[in-house]
């Protein structure tokens, strides 16, 4: 089935249409701390959930592309962190056939969220093995969350743009 695949990418290629495909899914970094140690335990379970997430990308080749969903969770019981995970899960797409702004939007929104089931699984399977409950934690819409980015960085610029002094001759 791989093989099809790879096979219709490189048709298409040469037929000079768009190729979007995943050439391969990994687990690049995963790290797990607990620092209150045996004490997050002996405590009610109740802790105040912090998901950050990031995105980076980087062209390997002409047309392949790595890019890695950065997910950190840390879990807080009165100011104090019970469990901290972080997780790069990475990616190989070859993209070709597409161009500028397009390829910055599919490497922040397709990209990401072929990724985060694959996050999603890897902290539950850390968390199950550091002895706590599984996260529930809910699908991303990738597409808003570029959106809002794409918005906040153009009100930055034009807040730098007004903030310029002017320069009298």
């Amino acid at each position: 089935m791989s093989e099809e695949n790879n096979q219709q990418d490189a048709g298409q290629a040469a037929a000079g249409g768009p190729v979007f495909a995943i050439q391969r899914i990994y687990l690049k970094d995963i790290s797990f701390e607990t620092p209150m140690g045996p004490e997050a335990f002996t405590k009610a379970y109740k802790p105040n959930i912090q998901q950050d997430l990031n995105i980076q990308a980087n062209q390997v080749e002409e047309g392949l592309f790595e890019v890695v969903l950065l997910l950190t969770i840390t879990a807080r019981i009165e100011d104090r962190a019970v469990f901290l995970v972080e997780v790069k899960q990475a990616g190989l797409f070859a993209i070709a056939g597409i161009e500028g702004p397009a390829v910055t939007q599919l490497i922040n929104t397709a990209c990401p969220q072929i990724l985060f089931p694959y996050a999603r699984e890897a902290v539950d399977g850390i968390l199950g093995r550091g002895s706590f409950p599984p996260l529930m934690l809910a699908p991303i819409n990738f597409d808003a969350v570029f959106v809002q980015a794409i918005a906040a960085a153009q009100q930055q610029a034009a807040q730098a743009q007004s903030e310029k002094p002017e320069v009298v001759n």
